[in-house]
């Protein structure tokens, strides 16, 4: 069934409903050329971003991009070509590439589009639509407090690498040859702020962000440019540690990296290429029984919803982990043909996350680890996504009677993420809900950290 975008009109160069009409067009012009199978994304984004460093406008960066992506199918083979031009003719030549193509590539048997029965066909209003009717000049001024506040914070925050206030709205429609056409708007807004602090002629720099559909979610440009300096004004001082082995905090923003290397390792591609620490896991225990995920992805406002996955498939609200065991992977439809499985609306990704957690904060969870590390930066890409063997750079806090007594930096903090996920001994409460998974500060109970 087709769907109405809803219109923000005066951002983008066409009407919300010219998109469904320029899918059918794609489709239609598949046809008449001998596919099979056809599915075609239409879209159109309008962003406009300002960056201030030290009360001066450095750059204004605005941007208005659309475009057409299609597939063809002809029998088992598949070819793709896109444009950025919606004339007709243009239309049917990216169409006639993506046929060429096809006609030169191998049968494969796991191509094709989603399962009919598995598409979405009536969906509620994903509420993710909010654009900001902000000017140049205005999104300038915020820019200019943000920073401001951060260099009010102490004297020794002495230089800035910029704020950032950024804006971005978006139309789509999907559409393909089994009858689905739909698409909505979307709009994602944020500021940003990092900030260089110096003693005794050493410098340290750290940053903060917010992010939200909505700019009435955001947290307040001031706020912002305040946690950015307070956060580089604690990393001043710091100093390396000795080698030895103990217990691990990961703050919140940094956490959610561990539950997306568990993403990474369940999804289509690493299991059928065989790429995976955790193959053939669903059924079996991989975290400790008091974690969970879940999958929510119709949250409002969510930075990761979506009424239905990249190929239309109707997404649903599910257990992935249940009292620490693997209950399902992220599929697409070519990933779950190869495993002989049905797809889970995740082509394109997960959806929002929400990750379990205890009542203690992080001050708590300090609090009971009593003595190690607090990591709030994280180095390098040293996970080995076939094994699970994890090393990375690290700079943070090393704690003493629950309390931090000093920043640290230069370190490795190494382990492996098998044992890690069942060596979870808590999760906090201050949740970092800006992004696609939704987790609170997690604590390892003994990883091995490499300093002097």
């Amino acid at each position: 069934m087709t769907r109405s975008v809803s219109p923000s009109e005066n951002r983008f160069a066409l009407a919300a409903g010219t998109l469904a009409d320029v899918a059918a067009q794609v489709l239609d012009a598949a046809r008449e050329g001998g596919a099979t199978a056809v599915e075609a994304e239409v879209s159109q984004a309008f962003g406009q971003s300002v960056t201030v460093r030290k009360g001066d406008v450095e750059t204004i960066a605005y941007n208005r991009d659309k475009g057409i992506g299609v597939t063809v199918y002809v029998g088992m083979r598949r070819g793709h070509a896109s444009t950025a031009d919606f004339a007709p003719a243009a239309i049917r030549d990216t169409v006639a590439k993506a046929l060429t193509i096809a006609r030169y590539t191998a049968d494969d048997h796991c191509s094709g589009l989603a399962d009919p029965t598995l598409l979405a066909h009536d969906w509620a209003d994903p509420d993710l639509s909010h654009p900001w009717p902000l000017t140049v000049e205005e999104a300038i001024e915020l820019g200019r407090e943000c920073e401001a506040a951060a260099l009010g914070v102490d004297a020794r925050i002495s230089n800035s690498e910029g704020a950032s206030v950024s804006l971005h709205e978006a139309q789509f429609v999907y559409a393909n040859s089994n009858g689905f056409s739909g698409g909505y708007a979307s709009s994602r807004h944020g500021i940003y702020c990092a900030v260089i602090g110096e003693e005794d002629g050493a410098m340290q720099r750290d940053d903060w962000y917010t992010s939200a559909r909505s700019p009435a979610d955001l947290m307040p440009a001031r706020e912002v440019g305040r946690q950015a300096g307070l956060r580089t004004l604690r990393r001043l001082g710091a100093r390396k540690l000795g080698t030895t082995e103990c217990p691990v905090v990961y703050e919140a923003p940094i956490a959610t990296g561990l539950i997306g290397h568990f993403v990474n390792a369940v999804s289509g591609g690493s299991l059928y290429r065989k790429s995976s620490f955790l193959l053939d896991s669903v059924g079996t225990q991989v975290f400790v029984p008091h974690v969970s995920i879940r999958e929510e992805p119709h949250l409002p406002r969510g930075q990761a919803s979506a009424p239905f996955d990249d190929e239309g498939v109707a997404t649903r609200p599910r257990d992935v982990v249940a009292d620490g065991v693997v209950q399902g992977y992220f599929l697409g439809s070519y990933s779950a043909r190869k495993l002989g499985m049905q797809s889970t609306a995740n082509a394109g990704g997960n959806h929002n996350l929400i990750v379990s957690h205890g009542d203690d904060d992080l001050p708590a969870l300090l609090k009971c680890m009593d003595r190690g590390l607090l990591v709030t930066e994280l180095l390098g890409q040293g996970v080995n996504p076939v094994t699970g063997d994890y090393s990375r750079g690290a700079a943070g806090y090393w704690v003493e009677d629950g309390e931090i007594a000093y920043p640290v930096e230069e370190i490795t903090i190494a382990g492996n993420l098998t044992r890690m996920y069942r060596d979870i001994t808590a999760i906090g409460n201050d949740v970092d809900r800006r992004g696609s998974r939704h987790c609170g500060s997690i604590m390892i109970g003994t990883m091995a950290v490499a300093g002097n």
